[in-house]
């Protein structure tokens, strides 16, 4: 392997950016995102970006202790050979295996760094299927009238899907829900819990809805990441297909999901497991016959553009959830994909994901 792909710099940036308005599910409410950027320069001057998001409690990490640890992974990682890109993502793992954030993070700036190292756009490198994606757009718990007006404002920007945020009062989210469906009468709606139900207060509302006569195309981890009985009740029951997000972070997650049927769906987001073990889970999941959404935490389009490549080049992803970047107040990345709308036209003339963070100073 030449020299030019060797590890030369790692470098970590403060990613902070306020959104439009706060961002509040069954799990947290966000107001500024406050990620990390990863950048690894090999010796041939190739530079690949990563992002590594900070959502405490959802992720383990907060930012103190995602940077303590990039900065101990650079220091072991320079000198590499960015070329054993899966050898250095499972010596990370052994490290590091409870920091699934920081992994992801430095998993995708060394891929990126090294296809363009390579020249080659990284929807390409992971399989060329398409190049590019239809996101869905997503409403947070909030008051009925203000999603309705936001249903409005997406179906007018010619979004066709709304995830809508669950979890907190099944008479609210109800009240929600019909409110979106009266903003957006022909949108396809997914319906995310974030853990915040049980399977019984998930039936009822859709006992509810369904008085209403409204369909739900997808119910999103609508239990907490440990109560598979709940899931799997869901799964034969809901009369809709149940996606498994916060209880699938790991390969052997989704062994056990497929096999005991408890979703139709495995929802991969590289920040839950790398993007090593994101291939594996995509792979695990298309021989059990279980269909796959991408997704990701709320993370600029460093992030979202690395997952945008990720699922536009496996193909076959059927649920797009990559949203994020367009809740943001500003956009600190140059390059990269371009939105037109819900959709993301990947860059093909650039190498990598093409994005890059506006560094300061």
């Amino acid at each position: 392997m030449s020299k030019g792909f060797l590890i030369q710099k790692i470098e970590i940036h403060p990613l902070e950016v306020p959104l439009i308005a706060p961002f509040t599910t069954s799990a947290s409410t966000l107001e500024v995102v406050n990620n990390l950027a990863v950048s690894i320069e090999l010796t041939d001057g190739a530079r690949g970006w990563g992002e590594v998001p900070i959502l405490p409690p959802i992720t383990v990490e907060d930012q103190a202790s995602a940077r303590a640890a990039l900065a101990d992974e650079a220091g072991l990682l320079a000198g590499r050979n960015a070329g054993e890109w899966r050898r250095i993502a499972a010596e990370i793992r052994e490290r590091i295996p409870h920091l699934a954030a920081v992994r992801a993070g430095i998993e995708m700036a060394l891929i990126d760094a090294l296809t363009r190292s390579w020249g080659a756009p990284l929807f390409r490198f992971f399989g060329g299927c398409e190049d590019q994606v239809v996101t869905d757009i997503t409403i947070p718990i909030c008051p009925a009238a203000a999603a309705q007006d936001l249903a409005a404002r997406y179906r007018q920007a010619g979004f066709t899907t709304i995830k809508v945020k669950i979890g907190g009062d099944i008479g609210l989210d109800s009240e929600r829900v019909r409110a979106i469906r009266r903003g957006h009468p022909e949108c396809r709606l997914i319906l995310d819990a974030n853990a915040g139900y049980t399977a019984e207060q998930t039936l009822a509302l859709l006992r509810e809805l369904r008085l209403a006569t409204i369909e739900v195309a997808l119910l999103e981890q609508p239990v907490a990441r440990e109560d598979w009985e709940g899931l799997g009740k869901l799964a034969r029951e809901a009369g809709m297909p149940v996606a498994a997000d916060e209880s699938c972070r790991s390969p052997a997650d989704a062994i056990r999901i497929g096999a005991q049927k408890l979703a139709q769906v495995i929802n991969i987001k590289l920040v839950k497991s790398g993007v090593v073990q994101a291939l594996e889970i995509a792979a695990i999941a298309r021989a059990s016959g279980l269909g796959l959404m991408i997704g990701g935490m709320v993370e600029t389009r460093l992030a979202m553009g690395f997952s945008a490549h990720f699922a536009a080049g496996l193909g076959g992803f059927d649920w797009i959830d990559l949203d994020t970047p367009l809740l943001l107040a500003a956009d600190p990345i140059a390059g990269g994909y371009c939105a037109e709308g819900a959709r993301y036209r990947l860059d093909t003339n650039s190498a990598g994901h093409g994005g890059y963070l506006r560094v300061r100073g």
